[in-house]
């Protein structure tokens, strides 16, 4: 069965070049059109999209808040951010909101089209170099009081209750923006068995995407916090 698309972006241009490029696939299909949050909402509620390709930057309803009333719907879609890479800000409140996943405005069409099928099979996160540090900033921001930029962060067992040895191992390797893939070789397993920690994971953790288990890796200290020279927020 094809992937369900909605396109929402203020631009005329963006929508007209990814619908003609999702119209020459097989398994994708673009089933709306949408230039602003609001309207966006309700093609949601009206046309149930598997994934729903965001901007962030439009009139009437932005993306951030179109993004979360779209996830808040019975059986939602996932939400693909479109950001640009300098708008940290605009990312942190997306994954407050739901999103699944980022995509950059300076991508190819066509890396979009596999970033699409990535999030709607739920198997890895988008650009890895870029959501890592995106995760990193938005989980340190979210604590109450961060250590010394050098200091390793301890565990909270509050938030691995019931995770076993292996897979907060796995859980780290979310964390650091590994498929199931890569995880399954940087531990010496098969990918089947990669995938089922994985799942149970989304289970133990009632954990929405990979997104979700990223950043509670990052929360529960099973990642470094990011050390100085990575980009700073805009302000």
């Amino acid at each position: 069965m094809s992937v369900r698309v909605l396109l929402v972006d203020d631009q005329p241009l963006m929508l007209v070049g990814l619908g003609i490029l999702i119209g020459d696939t097989d398994d994708l299909e673009v089933v709306g059109q949408a230039g602003d949050g609001r309207e966006a909402v309700r093609l949601v509620r009206e046309l149930r999209p598997d994934v729903v390709v965001m901007d962030i930057r439009m009139p009437d309803m932005d993306g951030i808040e179109a993004t979360r009333q779209a996830t808040a719907e019975p059986d939602p879609p996932k939400v693909l951010v479109l950001t640009t890479f300098d708008d940290d800000e605009y990312v942190y409140g997306a994954l407050r909101a739901g999103a699944s996943g980022f995509l950059l405005k300076s991508m190819a069409l066509d890396a979009i089209l596999g970033a699409i099928r990535v999030v709607a099979a739920g198997d890895a996160l988008i650009a890895p170099s870029v959501t890592r540090r995106l995760i990193a900033d938005f989980a340190g921001t979210s604590r109450p009081a961060a250590p010394e930029p050098d200091a390793e962060p301890a565990e909270d067992p509050r938030l691995l209750a019931g995770i076993t040895d292996r897979e907060r191992e796995v859980l780290a390797l979310v964390g650091q923006g590994l498929s199931n893939t890569e995880i399954a070789e940087r531990l010496v397993i098969s990918a089947a068995t990669a995938k089922t920690h994985v799942a149970r994971l989304f289970a133990k953790l009632e954990a929405r995407d990979r997104v979700h288990l990223a950043i509670v890796a990052f929360e529960a200290g099973l990642m470094p916090r990011r050390r100085s020279g990575l980009m700073p927020r805009r302000r």
